[in-house]
């Protein structure tokens, strides 16, 4: 998958990797500053939200398909790193969502949470979007955000693995899908924050481009594409940015404020005022 896109001061055309999305570079024509722009998400509006009724699918207990996480965990070493833990679901509904975890290491200098089991399950995607069937998602988190047993007695530990399973089970409980560019508020119409100490309150969902254009998808023994998607937690004024001008144009300010996939519960706004920030940092 390539990105196409042209130079705003000269018009000049360009086509890059999908894994130099959302970096900057030099127009070769007019040497303007650009950046390459994150993928739009298919046939949908780029403002898309999740939002949907109660459920009214009843309870269904599963178990996980061995062959295909031993084939995700194999993809994840090959392009992101050794999973040293796993947080395990117990019981699970509709599908079996676990969480690998890699470890910061030199180079890497953070945590990443990927999921298995939400791929075991086609999405409901619409006429066009076949290719987005399939999904798993990632998170990354500071070096130093505590991820012990008795660290997740705390919300403000454990968000991110909530965060992260109840969005790899949405689609499946509802009916629906979710790829580049949508939404998910916590909270419905109301989003509220994920824990006490932050403002983070809705989740945006992104290629993981980070891992570069070989990790982004994996195709398995029985034929299914699997897409891997980074959840970018937003502030909400960035919301309501979004709803307002779209995901890319969110995208460019979040890359142009330097915000990125890493979770920072305590960062500034990307589309606030320049110079004027009314929460301390």
């Amino acid at each position: 998958m390539r990105i196409a896109f042209d130079c705003e001061q000269c018009g000049a055309n360009y086509k890059v990797e999908a894994d130099r999305a959302g970096q900057k570079a030099i127009c070769r024509s007019c040497g303007a500053e650009l950046r390459v722009p994150v993928p739009p998400p298919p046939n949908e509006s780029p403002a898309t939200v999740l939002r949907h009724e109660e459920r009214t699918k009843p309870f269904e207990l599963v178990t996980g398909d061995g062959e295909q996480i031993d084939a995700i965990v194999e993809h994840i070493e090959a392009h992101v790193g050794q999973v040293t833990m796993v947080f395990h679901e117990i019981v699970s509904d509709l599908v079996h969502i676990d969480v690998h975890h890699v470890p910061p290491e030199p180079g890497r200098e953070f945590h990443t949470l990927i999921t298995t089991g939400m791929s075991d399950k086609p999405m409901n995607v619409p006429d066009g979007a076949e290719d987005f069937r399939y999904a798993e998602l990632v998170i990354c988190l500071p070096p130093d955000w505590k991820l012990t047993k008795e660290d997740f007695a705390n919300e403000e530990n454990y968000w991110p693995i909530r965060l992260i399973k109840s969005l790899a089970r949405l689609p499946h409980e509802y009916d629906t899908w979710i790829g580049p560019g949508h939404s998910i508020p916590n909270g419905g119409d109301d989003p509220q924050p994920y824990a006490d100490n932050t403002r983070l309150c809705c989740a945006i969902i992104v290629p993981a481009v980070r891992f570069g254009e070989k990790f982004l998808r994996l195709e398995t023994s029985d034929e299914r594409v699997i897409n891997f998607y980074s959840i970018w937690p937003i502030l909400p004024d960035e919301t309501e940015f979004k709803l307002k001008h779209g995901y890319d144009e969110l995208m460019d300010r979040l890359l142009s404020r330097e915000v990125s996939d890493l979770i920072d519960v305590q960062r500034r706004s990307a589309v606030a005022r320049r110079g004027w920030w009314p929460f301390g940092k």
